[in-house]
């Protein structure tokens, strides 16, 4: 399948089809264009990642008998219709039958390639949604375990499929939030210790005083309470791997044990002499750069050097927004299957409200957020939802976070009236149509008049 946008272009009208087909090309759609309702539903099946645009009056089927047999097809297909000014009601009456959205001739370039653009963002998300969807009970690819369509994404499956059949000790690096655990459960389940035990550790949720014991294990009378012998979690690992979850909070003195495990791949339990081999490997995760704290003293530079044999680092979902919508419609799907209720349907307009968010949490923050919609929380209560403080954008970010809302706020308020809008804000179309490109403001459905 090609890499382009695909449109499926309708209108008997050889000169106007012809027109729009040089358009959308110029903005690299991958289009093809047909002079009839039928030839046009021929194309059409139920996966194909394509949008329809369609003349309205046309002879023989015309585009809301086109309409119909591509919701009979697939109701998720994007359907763009282009009407005459005498059509504009019956349009109205179209998109809420289901078309995504209309066009009054003769249709505006830019308008017609945002629309065409949005819609196909839209079927895209479907597909994919439907896809984890239908893989929620396989587990068997990474695919399904990271999800996202971004190239920083892509990029994280290819090295994790390549880590994966390693026995190389890796240390994950990102974010809190951007899935370390995940990714260290794809490096298991994926590699050949997969029959192994996965054990995760989080060394910052252990007390200093009980840390030694938790990871070497002790023997009885070690310490005092110590009435019987316990298998530590370093042990327990052993044939399998041992995920040390923010390893920048192991107290010094367990750091010191932890490298002679490394070196020898064996332990000694607390009150013991007795070396005892394990057969591990190790994936370490940290949110902090291990270089930097060595050289404040606040961690090893030894074990840094024996953790650091490959490093993997977590793009935050910021460097990612592609994936925000998804991976919101990807948790919105799971918490509704675990709740046994219906998932709500997604405006295209909320999931763009949704990337503009900084979501300093990451992909946790984001599944918080759709588990909240689930459960009723009003959309226009969560673009505030991870939003970054001031103190946390550049001025420069500040000013296109202004500059986008007085824009998007002036369109809604002319109704999507480009020359109105323009006028108020005392710029010009072109700078307009650009500023809107910018910031991703497609237009609001409303006629340009």
């Amino acid at each position: 399948m090609s890499a382009k946008p695909k449109v499926v272009l309708v209108d008997d009208d050889q000169e106007v089809l012809d027109a729009y087909r040089q358009t959308l090309e110029l903005d690299d759609f991958n289009v093809t264009a047909v002079g009839s309702a039928k030839a046009g539903i021929d194309i059409l099946s139920p996966d194909l990642r394509a949008v329809v645009v369609s003349d309205v009056r046309m002879p023989g089927l015309d585009g809301f008998g086109l309409l119909d047999a591509v919701r009979a097809i697939d109701p998720e297909i994007p359907v763009v219709l282009v009407t005459g000014h005498g059509d504009v009601p019956m349009a109205i009456k179209a998109v809420r039958a289901g078309a995504w959205d209309f066009i009054e001739k003769p249709a505006d370039p830019v308008r017609l390639v945002e629309t065409v653009r949005r819609a196909f963002a839209h079927r895209s998300l479907i597909l994919e949604n439907r896809a984890l969807r239908a893989g929620t009970a396989d587990q068997d690819s990474i695919v399904s375990r990271l999800v996202g369509r971004s190239t920083a994404i892509e990029r994280l499956r290819r090295i994790l499929g390549t880590l994966a059949e390693a026995e190389a000790d890796v240390l994950l690096l990102g974010e809190t939030g951007t899935g370390k655990e995940v990714a260290a459960r794809a490096l298991h389940d994926f590699g050949s210790r997969r029959k192994g035990r996965f054990v995760a550790v989080n060394c910052g949720a252990m007390p200093e005083t009980m840390i030694e014991s938790e990871l070497f294990g002790h023997e009885p009378g070690s310490f005092t309470g110590a009435r019987e012998r316990r298998i530590g979690k370093i042990e327990h690992a052993s044939g399998g791997t041992l995920f040390l979850d923010e390893i920048e909070s192991m107290p010094l003195t367990a750091q010191i044990r932890l490298l002679r495990v490394l070196q020898e791949r064996t332990i000694e339990r607390l009150g013991s002499n007795k070396e005892i081999p394990v057969d591990i490997r190790v994936i370490a995760a940290t949110k902090a750069d291990l270089t930097e704290l060595a050289g404040k003293g606040a961690f090893r530079e030894d074990l840094v050097y024996r953790l650091n044999v490959v490093t993997v680092r977590l793009p935050p979902l910021r460097e990612r927004r592609d994936d925000v919508p998804v991976l919101f419609s990807h948790f919105l799907h799971l918490a509704a299957a675990r709740q046994a209720r219906a998932a709500p349907s997604l405006e295209p307009s909320f999931l763009e409200r949704l990337q503009q968010q900084q979501w300093l949490g990451n992909v946790r923050e984001l599944r918080n957020a759709a588990e909240r919609y689930l459960l009723g929380l009003d959309e226009d209560d969560l673009p505030q939802v991870g939003l970054s403080p001031p103190s946390a954008l550049s001025l420069e970010q500040q000013m296109e976070v202004a500059e986008r809302r007085v824009i998007e706020e002036a369109l809604v308020r002319f109704a999507g009236r480009i020359g109105t809008t323009a006028e108020a804000l005392g710029i010009t179309r072109k700078t307009l149509y650009l500023k809107m490109k910018k910031y991703d403001l497609g237009q609001t459905g409303e006629i340009e008049v």
